[in-house]
């Protein structure tokens, strides 16, 4: 369910992700390659990205990203060291909505679920979520211990272990950024990254250079301007 992206690095436009390579997330709307669950993403898209600030400028809908006819030339103004993108593919039984389509923020952050998990699951792990969505409680359950103060290394797995525990089918591959680091978990679907003069993370290869390695199930990924990281998932 869903395909997102996420870029970190010197400053590129939304369209690296996007519209310019062969298989990005525009072509993976329609015609994904590695994807095990849904056939298209047509239930929304969104996208999120730093421009100096400290909060993360935000664009979602629920059209197809094919049918906006903004997205062209908003991809191609919005450029930054950061960026994050999904195109979505709603649960069975899920709002199709802004507010269930990724990215959800709060605060600095920004985060994409690519998956599912039963809401029973994820809904005693925060107080309260913007939407009714599954990705909206993940989101919430994520956000709530990074408010208070806990580090993003510790906040994701403990996290994805507690959905799992409560839903052990959940698939929840997460993207989370603060827009100086990013960090991604593999957990029941495929993640790549490339490594290049920054990092790219997604859901499948963008375009077919050499160089994308597959993240490892149950894994930790962590970026940052000194290096990558990915550790296992216990």
């Amino acid at each position: 369910m869903c395909r997102h992206a996420a870029w970190l690095g010197p400053a590129r436009s939304l369209t690296t992700l996007i519209s310019d390579p062969e298989h990005g997330l525009l072509r993976q709307s329609y015609a994904p390659r590695l994807q095990k669950y849904g056939t298209v993403n047509a239930d929304g898209f969104g996208f999120g990205w730093y421009d100096g600030g400290s909060r993360p400028v935000r664009y979602r809908r629920t059209v197809p990203i094919w049918a906006d006819a903004n997205m062209p030339g908003l991809a191609a103004a919005a450029r930054s060291s950061c960026l994050l993108a999904a195109v979505r593919s709603a649960t069975v039984g899920m709002p199709i909505e802004e507010t269930a389509t990724a990215p959800f923020a709060d605060g600095p952050w920004l985060l994409s679920h690519n998956g599912r998990v039963r809401r029973e699951a994820v809904r005693p792990l925060a107080a309260d979520a913007e939407s009714m969505c599954d990705s909206a409680w993940l989101a919430a359950a994520v956000f709530t211990r990074l408010r208070d103060g806990l580090p993003l290394a510790d906040v994701l797995p403990a996290v994805v272990r507690a959905a799992a525990e409560g839903d052990p089918q959940a698939r929840l591959n997460l993207l989370v950024t603060g827009g100086s680091h990013l960090a991604a978990v593999a957990w029941g679907d495929t993640l790549f990254m490339h490594l290049e003069e920054g990092v790219l993370v997604a859901s499948e290869p963008l375009d077919d250079r050499p160089g994308w390695r597959a993240v490892p199930d149950r894994s930790l990924l962590l970026a940052s301007p000194d290096g990558v990281s990915v550790t296992p998932i216990d």
